[in-house]
């Protein structure tokens, strides 16, 4: 990642990354119309469905993930930040390997990772790279209604979005002016912020 890409940025939560990637628009109101966000059912339903995982990954080996299970250790809802990033949030889950590897796993109420997902696991690997000293390169998302978990490699390509991705949400903030909407607009019909937009349905 470069210096000037992955520079302090007045960001509250990683989240807001996932956000960003899903539509830029998002992070507007949320950061720029701060009161007006409502609560939905299905953020409710993530908040509660990790939180039941916790207590069931707790009792579970490493198999599933397909890791080394001697000498490793868990960590729930452990949290990260970096002044550098600009960044804070929790990973429901951080393994670390006998040999020091330090790898994130984050839980999904879905069944299929998108982009936005991916670069969220990437920002949790920075942090956790940051805060542990080591790079992490691999992270896993876990996809609660499945119980199953997908490899994620924290590579190159996807360092270098994460970091184009902060410069422009930096941007964003800085000018305070509405993004343009996602290119998506099937994903309005849902979004909990769609009675704002009035130009794109």
């Amino acid at each position: 990642m470069t210096t000037d890409a992955m520079a302090p940025i007045n960001l509250r939560a990683v989240t807001d990354l996932k956000q960003w990637v899903y539509c830029p628009r998002i992070l507007y109101y949320h950061h720029c119309l701060p009161k007006v966000r409502p609560i939905t059912y299905k953020m409710e339903a993530g908040i509660e469905a990790g939180q039941e995982e916790v207590r069931r990954e707790a009792r579970r080996s490493l198999q599933r993930y397909g890791l080394e299970v001697e000498g490793a250790t868990r960590e729930f809802n452990v949290r990260v930040s970096s002044e550098r990033l600009g960044l804070r949030g929790e990973v429901d889950m951080v393994i670390t390997l006998a040999d020091g590897e330090v790898i994130p796993v984050d839980y999904k109420l879905s069944i299929k990772a998108g982009p936005h997902f991916k670069l969220q696991l990437a920002a949790y690997a920075a942090l956790l790279g940051e805060a542990r000293g080591r790079e992490v390169r691999r992270g896993f998302i876990y996809y609660l209604p499945l119980q199953r978990a997908e490899l994620v490699a924290v590579d190159v390509r996807l360092q270098r979005t994460l970091g184009s991705a902060l410069a422009k949400m930096r941007l964003a903030l800085e000018q305070e002016q509405m993004p343009a909407p996602t290119a998506h607009l099937r994903k309005c019909l849902v979004c909990e912020f769609r009675r704002f937009c009035n130009d794109v349905l």
